[in-house]
């Protein structure tokens, strides 16, 4: 576990072995380090200390072990990610997933069933199975066909880890089964950028759990795995019944004043409201095109009419469990202020703060 570790925050830093022996203090030699490495050999407390100080990442994150592996592992991200970009991406999951088992044993919490049991599939082989399985995940977690105020409420109610972190710029978004020690249940944990607009993290969010329900399409369904999300993503934020209901079985044209109003509906963006139209078959295929020739061509990096941040979908899209956990522990006296600050990565001095103003 240590040797894997150990790599895997080489390769986050982006450091050979050879870098890394150099930068280390004690001096360790590559030799050794490809050792550690390899399981073979484990370094002294003071080699210890000084690989992660060159190393950036926390002792804590080198020598712990409940999560064994990430699997399944799915990135939402563009053709130019770097192998640094992934382990980065995957040390920032296990060092948050890290923290989050913790607190989550500290309290004794009773563990959750597969939020995914029964719905999961190996492969679709049409549109039609696709929008089906959207609605049997809605129909499972006892949905209806109503929007959905936060998906990553719903998501964190049904166990599924939500971590919102500064990702590698190339990354969206990921998600994975986190093996753990012991014989522990697998975990669901989807992990999403904090630097995207709200419009994006929901539909980015619905796509990510499009990837822990479908294993891959066929050629049959005449679209690409990551097309195949995103129609999955659609049709669980705005399934067909209630978007029909709100405009209509079939329309000539949609006028921009009413995708923003769907947009407020369902929360997602208006070139996602334009392709849902089109998937449903409420606009017409030439028209949706059209569209994204002309007046939408501009909706891909300027979304009309944002949601704000603090206001409607905005003010509850946010991970907000393991935040509550660390202050449910804190408050019950089952950690330290020290300790809670830690796992919330603020000053203590802040948390002290906070703290004074809550009696």
């Amino acid at each position: 576990m240590f040797g894997e570790r150990l790599k895997l925050a080489r390769k986050r830093a982006g450091m050979s072995l050879q870098t890394l022996s150099g930068r280390a203090t004690p001096r360790v030699s590559a030799q050794a380090i490809n050792k550690y490495e390899k399981g073979m050999m484990m370094p002294s407390s003071s080699v210890l200390v000084g690989l992660s100080k060159a190393l950036d990442v926390s002792i804590d994150f080198l020598m712990s072990s409940q999560v064994v592996e990430l699997s399944g592992v799915e990135f939402r991200k563009h053709s130019k990610t770097s192998a640094k970009d992934r382990a980065q991406a995957e040390a920032l999951v296990i060092e948050r997933l890290e923290d989050y088992l913790a607190i989550e044993d500290i309290l004794d919490l009773k563990e959750l069933n597969d939020p995914f049991a029964e719905v999961r599939c190996d492969s679709v082989a049409s549109v039609d199975e696709i929008e089906k399985k959207a609605q049997d995940l809605r129909r499972k977690w006892k949905l209806g066909n109503n929007p959905i105020p936060s998906i990553t409420a719903l998501l964190e109610n049904n166990g599924v880890k939500v971590i919102e972190e500064k990702l590698p710029e190339r990354f969206d978004g990921m998600t994975c089964a986190v093996k753990r020690a012991d014989g522990k249940p697998d975990i669901e944990v989807i992990i999403i950028s904090n630097k995207t607009n709200i419009e994006r993290k929901r539909f980015n969010l619905a796509h990510e759990i499009a990837h822990r329900v479908i294993g891959s399409v066929t050629d049959s369904v005449g679209m690409d795995i990551e097309k195949a999300m995103h129609c999955f993503a659609g049709a669980f934020l705005a399934p067909a019944e209630h978007l029909r209901r709100e405009v209509g079985k079939s329309r000539h044209r949609v006028i921009l004043h009413e995708l923003i109003h769907l947009k407020q509906i369902y929360g997602m963006s208006a070139a996602a409201m334009l392709i849902r139209l089109r998937d449903v078959g409420i606009l017409d295929k030439s028209k949706v095109e059209y569209a994204f020739r002309t007046y939408a061509r501009p909706w891909r990096k300027n979304e009309p009419s944002p949601i704000e941040d603090e206001e409607g979908f905005g003010a509850f899209e946010k991970p907000l469990l393991f935040e509550s956990l660390v202050y449910r522990a804190l408050a019950e006296d089952m950690i330290s202020s020290v300790r809670a600050a830690q796992f919330l990565k603020i000053p203590l001095a802040e948390l002290e703060e906070e703290m004074r103003g809550g009696r």
